[in-house]
């Protein structure tokens, strides 16, 4: 199956600053169009934690589509977050955005919840990658990471790739994409992103005058920024060792 947590960032933050009513409605709002988009893509939530939720593709009924499903529904759950975010922000709500994460493998799915609580969930190395993998969105400046083991089982993946990933607690690194829209995918930007990391990849030193250069033409691009801080620190390669959690 196909895995997928979501995250909104700063959330604690905002609850702690925003009036408790304004609170309610919000969260119902959101968490009831995210819950809504994964049932579109025939998604099963299976937990809903605060502002988080996670949720599986392929699982309990088999879907040979599980992962471009996962994806298709990651690009909508962004399109719909970030209108909300910009609607919030204007009324001075200072929303944050939404990270997901995604991966794909075996787990052992069923009802964990014993005689008199059914609690239908996922547990397994799949599962906590992709939840890891949420979390690293924050550090790398992308809004959507999903591993190899997803672009692998989409014929037509559009993305980018993000590098070679060494999460914390892990002996083996992953490759990781954030995945892109059709449009988006075909930007100018994008090729630009995809060269400069080419020469990343192969060690070409003047990956660093690439990615200054692609900073400086898209000063939005967060992922761009992170390699070019990377090869500013001294680092090279595309393999990256991740601290946090």
């Amino acid at each position: 199956a196909t895995f997928m947590f979501t995250d909104l960032a700063d959330f604690n933050q905002l609850v702690e600053a925003t009036d408790p009513d304004v609170i309610v409605s919000l969260l119902n709002e959101y968490v009831d169009e995210v819950a809504k988009i994964i049932f579109e893509h025939d998604g099963t939530v299976m937990k809903v934690v605060g502002d988080a939720l996670h949720a599986a593709f392929g699982a309990p009924l088999d879907q040979p589509d599980h992962a471009k499903r996962a994806v298709k529904c990651a690009l909508a759950i962004d399109v719909f977050a970030s209108q909300m975010q910009a609607e919030m922000n204007a009324r001075d709500i200072p929303l944050g955005v939404t990270r997901i994460g995604i991966n794909s493998g075996q787990a052992i799915i069923g009802n964990f919840g014993g005689d008199y609580f059914f609690d239908y969930t996922a547990h397994g190395d799949a599962v906590n990658v992709a939840a890891r993998l949420e979390t690293v969105n924050k550090q790398l400046g992308t809004r959507i990471c999903v591993s190899q083991s997803v672009a692998d089982q989409i014929p037509d993946f559009q993305g980018r790739p993000v590098g070679t990933l060494l999460l914390k607690g892990k002996s083996q690194t992953l490759n990781a994409f954030e995945p892109l829209s059709p449009q988006q995918f075909s930007a100018p930007e994008t090729a630009a992103y995809l060269s400069a990391f080419s020469k990343l990849e192969s060690g070409d030193p003047s990956a660093k005058q690439a990615f200054a250069a692609l900073v400086g033409q898209y000063d939005n691009d967060s992922l761009a920024m992170f390699h070019l801080g990377r090869l500013l620190a001294g680092e090279s390669g595309v393999e990256i060792e991740l601290a946090r959690k």
